[in-house]
């Protein structure tokens, strides 16, 4: 628990200067170094995957989403990435059919495309016109879920929510996460509207929170049911008590384009 927290305090002033005041190239940058592990980590660290060239495919591929996402993200671009991506994947299979099989090119897809373009989202919310403002509200939600589920079931938990896939999650944690979101979501809205004189709507706050905490939770179970099937109890052990950089980020991978979809959709501020 004490690793944890430190480990916290060390994590979230560099995640704030990140998305908050260092130049958009420079995150999406980072973004996709960390997007590129992410996909080492989905594919080799878990025994899924373990030819080296398609994993480097496909942190390559992921590293590219990033900029991708950051430069507008042009259609055309994305296109000729991933027939390169593609291609490469099905040479490999090619070569060598029985050791490259369709299963583990689908894992480099998956890895190196479905998951960097689901956490890219946060690149696209930091391009959009107020977009320094409404790029934390996917880590409030996702972590806000967190924390609130963590605690609600530290203490109050006694009903299992899913037995097999996660020993630890439980109904009364899995609602106070969404109650965590939902007042995180509100105050946040309060600091858009007091502190920087944006109009906002209280009640998409509530959905933002609702929704994309449920969102949350079933990420969480998506990611939690391959570390079960792949045998291992982290992704990676980058950041101590928290696993590895996929442990961190899988919380945000439903929530993060939800939320996304959401400021175009149903816009929260003006």
């Amino acid at each position: 628990m004490k690793t944890r927290v430190m480990t916290a305090v060390v994590l979230v002033p560099v995640l704030l200067l990140l998305v908050l005041a260092a130049p958009k190239i420079l995150t999406a940058i980072v973004l996709g170094l960390l997007l590129a592990l992410a996909a080492y980590e989905l594919l080799y660290c878990t025994g899924l995957v373990r030819h080296v060239r398609l994993v480097t495919y496909s942190a390559v591929m992921a590293f590219a989403v990033s900029l991708w996402s950051y430069f507008g993200s042009v259609h055309a671009y994305a296109q000729l990435g991933v027939i390169v991506f593609m291609s490469l994947l099905f040479m490999e299979m090619m070569l060598d059919h029985v050791k490259v099989t369709i299963d583990k090119t689908c894992m480099c897809l998956f890895a190196g495309l479905l998951v960097p373009f689901l956490l890219s989202s946060l690149m696209r919310i930091l391009i959009m016109k107020v977009g320094r403002f409404m790029i934390l509200i996917p880590f409030i939600v996702a972590f806000g879920s967190d924390s609130g589920a963590y605690f609600s079931g530290r203490y109050f938990g006694r009903h299992k929510m899913a037995p097999v896939i996660s020993q630890h999650k439980t109904i009364e944690g899995a609602i106070g996460g969404v109650l965590t979101a939902v007042i995180s979501m509100v105050i946040y809205t309060m600091i858009l509207q007091f502190g920087f004189d944006f109009r906002v709507n209280y009640a998409l706050a509530v959905v933002y929170g609702l929704v994309g905490s449920l969102a949350g939770i079933f990420g969480d179970l998506c990611f939690s049911v391959i570390k079960r099937q792949t045998g291992i109890k982290d992704y990676g052990h980058l950041f101590p008590g928290h696993g590895g950089i996929m442990d961190r980020l899988y919380s945000v991978a439903l929530v993060a384009p939800l939320m996304e979809a959401f400021l175009i959709i149903l816009p929260l501020a003006v």
